[in-house]
C-alpha cells in the first residue's frame, strides 16, 4: 500500500482529533512503523544533491522546524525522504509552552494556527536525543538544529539564551537556525529590529568563530525571519546578514495576518498562521531578500507549500532550498517526493 493511500485512510481519523492530540499520536506511530521496517517501502525522492552553505543536501526538500521540537523522532522523519531535517525550536531550559488548546486547523484554507510557545524539554535533553539517533550517528543526512530563548528570559538578555544553546548544539548540527521570528514568545520579533539584530548577530558570529576553533569544524548559521515585514525591514535585515556574514536566511515563519482566513472557524485564535495563507507573504519576502542579497547569502523558502508547483514558485522567487510543514499535515508524506520531482526539472 502506498504512503499516499495510507495517509488518505488515516487523515479522516486524525482530523477528527484535536490538532495537537493528532500530532502527538502521529509521530509515535510513524516511529513504530519505521522501527518495524515499513520505512524501507516508503518511496523516496531520487538523489538530487544541492550545495548550500557549504553543505551537500541530498535533495532540496527539507522538513521545517516545529514538527519535532525535542528531536525524539529524527530517524522516523528521515525515513520519509527529506533532503534535510530541522528540529526544535529548543531553549536553554525546559518549558511547557502556552496553555492548551494551542493548535487549530482551518481546513477550508489549508491552514494551521498555533501558539505553542516553544514547548520543549530543554537543550540538554534535546542534545541527548540527537546523539541517540542513527541519523546523527551515521552522518547519513543534513540535520539542522533550531534554537530560541526561554519565555521568561527578558528580551535584553535573549542573546545569552541563544549563545547557551549554540554552545550546546554546535557539535551535533550540520547547521544551526536562529529563530527570532516566532510570534508566540513575547517580544521575540523585536530582535528583528536594527540595533537588536545587529547586536545579536555580532555575538553569535563571534561565538561561531570560537566554536569553530574549539571543535575544528565550521557549522553554518541561518536566521529565520517573519513574513510580516515590509521592504524597509527586508533591507535592514539583509544589510545585517551581509555585514555579519550569516550563512543563510530562512523565509519565513508564521504570520500574524488573518486577512486570508477572516470569518473562518478558529480564525480569531491568537498565534501564528501557517499553510496556504502564508504562501504569497513568504514569497514576497523571498523576492525582497533575493533582490538585496543576490548570490551572497542563500535563501531557504518555507511557507504554504502544498504542491510541487508551489515548491517551484519558491525557487523561482529566489530560494535555493525549500522546507515543508503544514503541507505535510494536509497532503501527507507523498508531498516530499512530489516537490523533489518538481524541483528536479529546474536544474
Amino acid at each position: 500500500m502506498s504512503t499516499n493511500l495510507l495517509y488518505s485512510f488515516a487523515r479522516p481519523f486524525l482530523f477528527a482529533l484535536d490538532a495537537e492530540t493528532a500530532h502527538d499520536l502521529t509521530l509515535p506511530l510513524l516511529k513504530h512503523a519505521v522501527s518495524a521496517g515499513l520505512g524501507m517501502v516508503i518511496p523516496k525522492p531520487a538523489p538530487d544533491p544541492r550545495q548550500v552553505m557549504g553543505i551537500t543536501f541530498p535533495n532540496p526538500v527539507g522538513l521545517a522546524a516545529g514538527l519535532d521540537k525535542d528531536g525524539k523522532y529524527i530517524d522516523a522523519l528521515a525515513a520519509l525522504g527529506f533532503g534535510s531535517i530541522e528540529i526544535g525550536t529548543v531553549t536553554p531550559r525546559a518549558q511547557p509552552g502556552n496553555p492548551k488548546p494551542r493548535m487549530f486547523r482551518l481546513p477550508q484554507a489549508n491552514a494551521i494556527i498555533n501558539r505553542m510557545g516553544f514547548n520543549n524539554g530543554g537543550v540538554d535533553a534535546f542534545v541527548t536525543n540527537v546523539q541517540r539517533s542513527v541519523f546523527y550517528q551515521n552522518k547519513t543526512g543534513v540535520l539542522g538544529l533550531n534554537i530560541g530563548k526561554n519565555a521568561d528570559t527578558p528580551i535584553e538578555k535573549a542573546a545569552d539564551d541563544y549563545l547557551h544553546c549554540l554552545d550546546k548544539v554546535y557539535p551535533y548540527a550540520a547547521y544551526v537556525t536562529i529563530n527570532i521570528s516566532s510570534p508566540n514568545t513575547k517580544n521575540l520579533r523585536q530582535l528583528q529590529g536594527g540595533s537588536e539584530l545587529d547586536g545579536l548577530l555580532a555575538r553569535l558570529k563571534n561565538a561561531q568563530q570560537h566554536l569553530t576553533d574549539k571543535h575544528k569544524r565550521y557549522v553554518p548559521l541561518a536566521l529565520k525571519i517573519a513574513p510580516d515585514i515590509d521592504a524597509e525591514q527586508i533591507k535592514l535585515i539583509a544589510d545585517n546578514l551581509l555585514r555579519h556574514k550569516i550563512d543563510a536566511v530562512i523565509a519565513t515563519n508564521t504570520t500574524l495576518s488573518r486577512d486570508a482566513v477572516a470569518g473562518l472557524h478558529f480564525s480569531d485564535e491568537a498565534g501564528g498562521l501557517s499553510g496556504e495563507p502564508v504562501f504569497d507573504l513568504s514569497n514576497t519576502v523571498i523576492r525582497g531578500l533575493k533582490a538585496e542579497l543576490g548570490e551572497a547569502i542563500p535563501v531557504i523558502g518555507v511557507g504554504g507549500i502544498l504542491s510541487g508547483k508551489d515548491a517551484r514558485v519558491k525557487i523561482e522567487a529566489g530560494a535555493q532550498l525549500v522546507q515543508l510543514y503544514s503541507g505535510l499535515i494536509y497532503q501527507g508524506p507523498a508531498l516530499i517526493r512530489e516537490c523533489a520531482e518538481a524541483l528536479r526539472v529546474l536544474r
